[in-house]
């Protein structure tokens, strides 16, 4: 199964070689500030169609994780995930058509992962249950 999706104007489009089987919320500051939504994929599931070219990327705190969004209408696509750099966090709501609301939610932990300096966890607990 796959699922086109792009941002609002249309200006960046891709296809999800995948069927999401569960959503994630995360509570570090920027998933909250952007109220995301996502679906974990490997790398070798997403495929741009268009608009490499409008995407642009920010990366903050450990610079590992790589958040696209796409400069001209500003909607947050995809990132490349920190714990997971081969895997991509796509915007649920970016997929064109997809009903997601039988999918469960999970909310993920990071805020304390994401922390830089000397209080670093030395593991990274995972996602936890929604509450």
């Amino acid at each position: 199964m796959s699922y086109t999706g792009s941002c609002h104007c249309g200006a960046v489009r891709f296809r999800l070689h995948a069927e999401p089987e569960e959503l994630t919320t995360c509570d570090c500051s920027l998933c909250v500030k952007k109220n995301a939504l996502m679906t974990r994929v490997h790398e070798s599931q997403l495929e741009m169609l268009s608009g490499a070219d409008a995407l642009v990327e920010y990366r903050w705190n450990s610079g590992i994780a790589r958040h696209f969004f796409c400069k001209h209408c500003g909607i947050y696509t995809f990132h490349r995930k920190r714990a997971m750099p081969d895997h991509f966090g796509v915007n649920i709501h970016c997929l064109d058509d997809f009903d997601h609301s039988s999918l469960p939610v999970r909310a993920t932990e990071g805020a304390n992962m994401s922390l830089h300096g000397n209080s670093l966890r030395d593991v990274w607990p995972g996602p936890r249950e929604a509450s």
